[in-house]
């Protein structure tokens, strides 16, 4: 009966939910302000916002992305995403700064970056997280973009070992044909680190994972977030077939 209770209370809240793009100035702070309560409050990342709001230099040229309940009309969910036209108007995507991305460079042109993934603690049931997808792969069959980069995170409490570990559990399967890679600017050590712990994947890029993105080369470190950083790329022709189905309408 519990169990049945549970399943219920999941669909009463996917219900409740709605995705829009931020059409203001007001909406994207709204987007910023969940930022900083999940990357700040919750993991401790260093921001360079003001306020409550986690902000920077990215924000005016991404389109983001809100999942908002309907009953408080609340933001509890959030993506940005760096068109190429608007990528070129920033001088670059955001990765950029974190890896050497010249191996791919021949497909920017036709991809779009993403980032700032967030969901409020009280919401994360897969179906947010779900709902932004589908509006990320509306948004790129709306553009003609073909491929999706964006860097997923691996919390550094234990010093990187568990980033590490799972870096090396997961390249055999998942990691990008050799023209695809890229090389972080401030790379993991790897080398040092503990590779044999059982590490488990974080759920965005477990994710990422199943809908059929690669792993396009080794960590870096992020001191800001203290993450370990996974450049992944996801083109539109390996999305997983149960998915396009249900996000390619």
């Amino acid at each position: 009966m519990l169990k049945q209770e549970i399943i219920q209370e999941k669909a009463q809240l996917k219900s409740r939910l709605y995705l829009s793009l931020a059409r203001t100035q007001t909406e994207i702070a709204e987007a910023q302000r969940l930022r900083y309560k999940v990357f700040a409050e919750e993991m401790g990342a260093q921001l360079s916002g003001t306020g409550s709001l986690d902000e920077d230099g990215f924000d005016l040229f991404c389109d983001h992305l809100l999942v908002r309940d309907s009953h408080s009309n609340q933001v509890v969910g959030t993506y940005r995403m760096l068109n190429p036209i608007k990528a070129s108007e920033a001088g670059g995507y955001y990765s950029a700064g974190e890896f050497d991305l010249s191996r791919i460079e021949h497909l920017l042109d036709r991809t779009v970056e993403v980032g700032r993934a967030c969901v409020h603690k009280d919401y994360r049931t897969g179906g947010t997280i779900t709902m932004l997808w589908a509006g990320l792969a509306k948004y790129m069959q709306m553009h003609r973009l073909e491929y999706m980069i964006g860097c997923a995170s691996i919390p550094m409490h234990d010093g990187g070992h568990t980033a590490t570990s799972l870096y090396y559990r997961l390249m055999d399967e998942y990691m990008a044909p050799v023209d695809y890679r890229v090389f972080p600017h401030n790379p993991l050590p790897v080398s040092l680190l503990n590779r044999n712990l059982q590490a488990a994947c974080p759920p965005l890029l477990k994710g990422y994972l199943r809908l059929g993105a690669y792993i396009c080369g080794a960590p870096a470190w992020d001191p800001y977030f203290n993450t370990a950083d996974m450049l992944v790329m996801l083109p539109l022709d390996r999305l997983n077939p149960r998915y396009a189905t249900h996000f390619l309408k």
